[in-house]
């Protein structure tokens, strides 16, 4: 005897196989919770876990094809999603933690930038040699630091493959530090 729990999980699988937009709907409403529950459980935050809730049913929907009922129950395939999700955000938590780091000690500030008035100059110089970057890259970067975005993520929400967003990620980060490290020496040596 199947239970009506299983008989509806069979059913919300068949249809998200299908392609049926309801059958996410659905998917969502039963297990949304579970998955802002594990999510904000692991980050502490509750926005963060709203946003790995919809990346994961994007997930969802964005995969479907990819589910084999044979393979496993639907529930336990969105977990593994939905942890797949949740490691993404905390490795994008240490990038910015990386960049963070990088940018004190690549700018050495030893004073706050509050007692600085350059560091308003810094910003504008910064947002200039953002703007000179090629486009591609400028995108990837954005979407990396800006809303924090995984590599893969960005390659879902750009289209792109994966190869190639981390190439220009790369170009981008090396062009950056290139332009902002000749445009600090210049700077020093002006002083």
């Amino acid at each position: 005897m199947v239970s009506d729990a299983s008989a509806v999980d069979e059913e919300l699988a068949l249809g998200l196989l299908a392609g049926d937009e309801a059958s996410l709907a659905g998917a969502y409403h039963r297990w949304s919770p579970l998955v802002h529950t594990l999510a904000r459980r692991s980050l502490g935050d509750a926005v963060e876990a709203e946003d790995v809730t919809q990346q994961v049913f994007l997930g969802v929907w964005r995969g479907r094809s990819t589910y084999r009922p044979e393979r496993g129950a639907l529930p336990g395939w969105i977990v593994g999603i939905t942890r797949r999700r949740i490691a993404d955000a905390l490795a994008a938590r240490t990038r910015r933690g990386d960049l963070l780091a990088a940018a004190g000690a690549e700018l050495a500030l030893a004073e706050p930038a509050a007692g600085r008035p350059e560091a308003a100059l810094d910003r504008v110089l910064l947002r200039q040699e953002l703007a000179r970057l090629p486009a591609p890259q400028r995108r990837v970067l954005h979407l990396a630091f800006y809303e924090d975005l995984s590599q893969t993520q960005i390659a879902e929400r750009t289209g792109w493959p994966l190869g190639t967003v981390k190439s220009h990620a790369r170009r981008g980060l090396h062009r950056l530090r290139t332009s902002l490290t000749t445009t600090h020496k210049d700077e020093i040596s002006a002083r």
